[in-house]
């Protein structure tokens, strides 16, 4: 009776894995991580549907499924004057194009490697490695590829964000 336990918690590990890191309409979202428990021993098999059972069981989820204007934040892996590209989570792209940079901000090149650097607030540098706060225009769930923008005034380099959370000349942007 333990084996066939053991065999039913693997056999349900094992589909839930499956729906790892893939869009799911069932869950309106992208699983990311979970937590399960077996709730009986026994299973059901499910008639009309062979070769399949059902297994009571409960479950935490960690979904991830970005809404329009939902603040994230991503590491920048490549930068240039028409986009800035970012990685959130390790594995969702995300592009924020130039009509999305806001226009104090100047694209420069320095030692062969390039940058943002905002003319109002000079602290404010983007570069490849920054850590960068945005917000959220769209989310492709095809391609888990997010579209972005920095121009509210709590987007940014989050490094700089921190150190200047109290200055309120942010919102000339």
């Amino acid at each position: 009776m333990r084996r066939n336990n053991i065999q039913l918690h693997a056999i349900a590990i094992k589909r839930i894995e499956e729906l790892m890191f893939m869009f799911n309409e069932n869950l309106d979202g992208v699983l990311l991580a979970y937590d399960v428990e077996i709730l009986g021993v026994l299973a059901k098999i499910l008639t009309g549907i062979h070769p399949y059972f059902g297994v009571k069981l409960k479950s935490k989820l960690l979904l991830f499924n970005p809404k329009p204007e939902m603040l994230l934040e991503g590491q920048v892996v490549k930068l240039s004057q028409q986009a800035i590209h970012v990685i959130v989570l390790g594995f969702s792209a995300a592009v924020i194009i130039e009509e999305d940079i806001p226009k104090d901000f100047r694209y420069k090149i320095k030692s062969g490697k390039g940058y943002y650097v905002s003319r109002l607030h000079k602290q404010h540098k983007i570069k490849v490695d920054t850590i960068i706060r945005f917000a959220v225009k769209s989310f492709d769930e095809e391609i888990l590829h997010i579209s972005g923008s920095l121009l509210s005034s709590n987007t940014g380099s989050v490094s700089w964000l921190h150190t200047n959370s109290g200055d309120r000349s942010l919102d000339d942007r």
